[in-house]
């Protein structure tokens, strides 16, 4: 795991202006998932743990968003150079350098944790840990909305992303994995492919029972 994350990390350490200049108000153009995490967001509300995590935060744009959507969000991610970033431009919000197998976070401290295209990189054979990791720090009743690269076949499709080597995913077979890690999906949006290799924009709701 340390050798593909190390990877990871370089690899976004080295792109952190760009990176950050190409997404950072990317989800103007993208309302299925804008609304989605808006909807995640008023449900984490609704438990009143008003406590969220964005894992895998990059630039930190989205801790923004689910700031200004009323939660006490905060930022974490495998890159110091993305974390330096999200700091820079939020200054008044937290971010944390952290692996999102191993989060410096208490048991069952959360309302919810966002994993926004944060999980792709992950090899398939590791995510059953890292899904266990989140649940672990969600509160009964708390809630996790990933998003991934879809696909329709029948297994994982490796992928060489522009950043690093990824992942994309039937929406079923992720949405067991959500199972066996504990949690109960509630909700799934899949809509217009995401890049020119076809992949769909797969959003998966799941909440801690």
């Amino acid at each position: 795991m340390l050798k593909h994350q190390d990877e990871t990390r370089a690899a976004y350490d080295g792109v952190v202006e760009l990176y950050a200049s190409m997404f950072a108000n990317r989800l103007e153009t993208q309302p299925f998932a804008r609304n989605m995490i808006g909807t995640f967001a008023e449900l984490v509300r609704g438990t009143g743990n008003l406590r969220a995590a964005d894992v895998g935060c990059g630039p930190g744009h989205l801790t923004a968003m689910l700031h200004d959507l009323g939660l006490d969000s905060f930022g974490l991610d495998l890159s110091p150079a993305m974390v330096a970033h999200a700091r820079r431009a939020h200054p008044t919000l937290r971010f944390d350098e952290a692996r999102m197998e191993a989060l410096p976070i208490e048991d069952g401290a959360l309302g919810g944790v966002l994993a926004h295209y944060s999980m792709i990189h992950t090899p398939p054979g590791e995510l059953p840990a890292l899904l266990a990791e989140q649940v672990r720090v969600l509160t009964p009743g708390g809630l996790l909305l990933v998003s991934f690269f879809g696909t329709e076949g029948p297994e994982p499709v490796r992928f060489d992303h522009k950043v690093a080597p990824a992942y994309s995913w039937p929406a079923e077979q992720f949405a067991e994995l959500l199972t066996g890690a504990g949690l109960v999906t509630v909700a799934r949006l899949l809509h217009d492919p995401a890049s020119e290799r076809g992949f769909l924009d797969t959003h998966l709701l799941a909440r801690r029972p």
